[in-house]
């Protein structure tokens, strides 16, 4: 990927990483109370397993093991069999089925408004897996089928948020959220992921956008 000067260059390789590991480490230490609190509600109210663990496609399409609190009944957990039969590209109508389909658990509609089962992630950020900032990872089946438009955003590591997120979280279409991932690697600096990062806050308190 060409880089658009030596500043992008230095957050890009170093000041990005940088901030990934000491930000996650420090959350992950203050949020361990948080992260027992809410894997002992889900205990009791959902039962096991407490994590979902799924292969997503990272940095130019490399597969890793992405964390999460698990917020669907179990029966509806498989999604990596799922076999599409896209040409040329995935469709830029395409979205995923509303939760009344995915049979979100009652307390796992509560930690998807409030992003709450996205906290395990941290640890895919301290890893290197993914940053804070960056498009959505998604699933491997459905990444196979991008066009060579689409792959332009693997060409940055995937976020626990990201420009797309901000423009709609769980609302958009594929095709709105492909344009504002390309958006985002081809303009990401520090000044942008801030103001990302400021504006997920706000959308996390409201719960606007997510289902």
């Amino acid at each position: 990927m060409m880089l658009r000067d030596s500043k992008h260059y230095l957050y890009h390789r170093i000041g990005k990483r940088i901030a990934d590991i000491v930000g996650s480490f420090s959350l992950l230490l203050i949020c361990i109370p948080l992260i027992l609190l809410f894997s002992i509600i889900l205990f009791i109210f959902s039962g096991r397993p407490i994590f979902f663990t799924q292969t997503r496609a990272g940095l130019h399409n490399t597969s890793f093991t992405i964390w999460k609190f698990r917020t669907m009944e179990t029966k509806t957990l498989d999604f990596n069999g799922h076999q599409y039969k896209w040409q040329g590209g995935v469709p830029k109508d395409f979205s995923f089925a509303k939760p009344s389909h995915l049979n979100v658990t009652k307390v796992g509609k509560i930690y998807r408004k409030y992003s709450i089962d996205e906290i395990p992630q941290l640890w895919n950020v301290l890893k290197g897996d993914m940053s804070f900032v960056g498009p959505r990872p998604e699933i491997i089946e459905i990444t196979n089928h991008y066009s060579e438009e689409q792959k332009k955003r693997l060409q940055v590591k995937p976020g626990i948020t990201g420009y797309a997120q901000v423009h709609g979280r769980s609302s958009i279409t594929h095709g709105e959220k492909i344009a504002h991932d390309l958006y985002y690697v081809k303009n990401y600096s520090l000044l942008l992921d801030l103001k990302i990062i400021i504006q997920t806050g706000k959308l996390v308190i409201t719960g606007k956008g997510a289902y």
